[in-house]
């Protein structure tokens, strides 16, 4: 994928038992630069989505401060009444971010 602008950059994931996330570790955007990673909740994690950030999957290039090497980019679709968090292409009937690691 293209380097564009984007606000977050998921690295990781954590799915509960049903499949839904319960933790992220991103980098957020803050400004110019990124910050450490943090770790957000999914309810975080939406709100952020519903306020029209764009974040993408990938990995920070070791050595190389806020370049990141992305993947794909994170979307939310409606499924019977219910949000689910996806990585764009991706058909789910749960959350699930492609090519993401576990922690």
């Amino acid at each position: 994928m293209a380097q564009k602008k984007f606000d977050g950059v998921v690295e990781a994931v954590r799915y509960s038992i049903d499949g839904s996330i319960m933790l992220v570790r991103l980098f957020e955007r803050r400004g110019a630069a990124f910050s450490d990673h943090v770790l957000m909740s999914r309810e975080d994690l939406m709100r952020l989505l519903k306020s029209r950030h764009k974040l993408v999957t990938g990995t920070r290039v070791e050595f190389m401060a806020g370049t990141f090497e992305t993947k794909h980019p994170i979307i939310t679709e409606g499924v019977s009444g219910k949000e689910i968090i996806l990585t764009q292409g991706s058909q789910q009937s749960h959350d699930w971010l492609q090519d993401v690691p576990l922690f």
